[in-house]
């Protein structure tokens, strides 16, 4: 069987400041989702990075009394640097200033999309929120403010360069109604459909220089105007692949792979099911086959933003639970289909319920136990006795359940289905009593000298296998439990069999069970 191609990438943010839990969410699924592709054996690109052009970088450069090429770099690195903190594995970080791969990839599709008819130059009055980067319609304004960010709008009164959405309308329709453009959840869907379906409008695709303070990537053949932030920045997703030199990179990874996936917060949804896929196609190229829309964590019921002040530090959170504890307990507590207030009372004791009580006691449990019984070696396993065979089929069962959970998105799910194994291996523990086993073997019992070997091995084997599970999700615990258990490395995360005979390390908690209190200065 060949490897399939897998190409996943994050949305990029704007750097006007440091990275907040939200981004941290974002960059956690896209790893995942790579990280689970790659130990399937498929060929796998995952890029992240920054988008460096926007105004509100202009905006918090001049704030801060900043040149924008300080500001942008500075807070550029902050997000790169979330690599060590989030056990990241990005295959690379593009930023979209300053690289002159980018700067020419974008104007590569602008030109094929004026090729096409589809750019053309208007007035324009109109909405703007700087934080947002977009234009709203009057009515989608709260008390004449932003309905995000809860600020007054600018009213922006300029000639522009503009693209034909209205041109794509019922193509757009078809590619998300057949499911060629994918969108997961299927509100999601839905909201796009009602969006496609209420009438495209032709959007801005260009700023004066004078309001771009002359920041940004040139509008080809008119030195007056600079792309608009995000045409420029949705280009970031193929030039990332050397589109503009048509590379190989680009052939292999997008227009020759059935898997271009991004992954978003929800309220880029527009950009990515409408505006870009109708990029694609006007300059002749696929859009993307999967976009996956992702809620959000609230502080005290808001969405958490560096603007609105109640950004949460990620790499302090990381400081507290582990960047495994960190991961885990955010794709744990982030519903699929609804936003979810975070707070350090939830997070501490999902970390305690689910890592130090349930996965590191048994792993504790198992490796202590093996040297106390069998001299720190795995046994070989004689006769199957009650419970094994049920640990056996959970464990037959975790494979296609994560498979199907991850292909939907659901990352709760898929973590649900490895902690059947957890939970059951934990109660298979109670059932066998290894220590009363142990007590008839010395009292002479060889039947019970068997089943202690057979308890134990399968005890173990659950380990090996949840350190495979595990590792897309917590890469560096389930290293750390595959070196417990005496494997050896295979390469990208995963382990060789476990061969009776082979000797354990001592054992070593993998979560140590932390205290916590609502004001915890990690959510401050």
């Amino acid at each position: 069987m060949h490897p399939d191609r897998y190409y996943v990438t994050t949305a990029i943010p704007y750097v006007n400041a440091a990275p907040h839990v939200g981004h941290a969410v974002l960059m956690i699924y896209a790893d995942v989702l790579a990280r689970y592709h790659r130990q399937q054996g498929d060929d796998t690109w995952s890029p992240t990075g920054t988008d460096d052009n926007s105004l509100t970088n202009v905006l918090a450069a001049e704030a801060e009394g900043l040149p924008v090429r300080a500001l942008v770099d500075r807070n550029a690195e902050s997000f790169r640097a979330l690599r060590v903190p989030l056990a990241l594995s990005f295959d690379d970080f593009i930023r979209t200033s300053g690289n002159p791969a980018h700067a020419a990839g974008a104007q590569k599709l602008w030109r094929a999309c004026a090729g096409s008819g589809d750019v053309y130059r208007r007035h324009y009055r109109g909405q703007y929120c700087v934080r947002c980067e977009r234009f709203y319609a009057e009515d989608e304004l709260v008390d004449g403010r932003c309905p995000v960010h809860l600020v007054p709008t600018q009213l922006v009164d300029e000639e522009n360069y503009f693209f034909r959405l209205s041109r794509y309308g019922d193509v757009l329709e078809n590619l998300v109604e057949s499911g060629q453009v994918r969108i997961v959840p299927e509100t999601r869907r839905a909201e796009a459909l009602r969006f496609i379906r209420g009438g495209l409008e032709d959007f801005s695709v260009s700023r004066t220089q004078a309001r771009a303070r002359g920041w940004g990537i040139p509008v080809p053949d008119d030195s007056e105007q600079v792309m608009y932030v995000w045409f420029d920045a949705l280009c970031n997703y193929v030039t990332a692949l050397d589109y503009a030199t048509d590379g190989e990179a680009y052939r292999r990874y997008w227009r020759e792979n059935p898997h271009r996936v991004h992954v978003i917060g929800k309220d880029l949804l527009r950009f990515h099911a409408v505006y870009w896929p109708a990029m694609l196609i006007s300059a002749g190229e696929p859009p993307p086959t999967t976009i996956y829309a992702h809620e959000f964590f609230t502080v005290d019921g808001r969405k958490i933003s560096k603007s609105l002040g109640n950004a949460v530090d990620p790499v302090a959170l990381s400081r507290r639970f582990g960047p495994d504890g960190l991961r885990y307990c955010l794709l744990r507590e982030l519903p699929r289909t609804e936003d979810t207030d975070l707070t350090t009372a939830r997070l501490v004791a999902r970390y305690n319920a689910d890592l130090a009580n349930d996965l590191g006691n048994l792993v504790h449990r198992t490796i202590t136990m093996l040297h106390r019984y069998r001299g720190g070696v795995i046994p070989t396993p004689d006769v199957a006795h009650a419970g094994a065979g049920d640990v056996a089929r959970i464990a037959d069962g975790v494979p296609p359940l994560l498979r199907d959970a991850l292909d939907d998105f659901d990352f709760r799910a898929a973590l649900g289905a490895i902690w059947e194994l957890v939970r059951r291996a934990n109660q298979f523990v109670e059932e066998t009593a290894p220590w009363s086993l142990a007590r008839r073997q010395a009292a002479g019992d060889r039947d019970a000298a068997r089943e202690l070997d057979t308890a134990l091995y399968t005890l173990a084997e659950s380990v090996r296998l949840l350190t495979h599970h595990l590792a897309p999700f917590l890469p560096v615990v389930s290293g750390a439990m595959a070196t417990q258990l005496g494997l050896q490395s295979a390469g990208g995360n995963t382990w060789g069999e476990l061969d009776p005979g082979i000797s354990v390390c001592m054992p070593k908690p993998i979560f140590p069970r932390i205290d916590g209190t609502a004001d915890d200065p990690a959510m401050a």
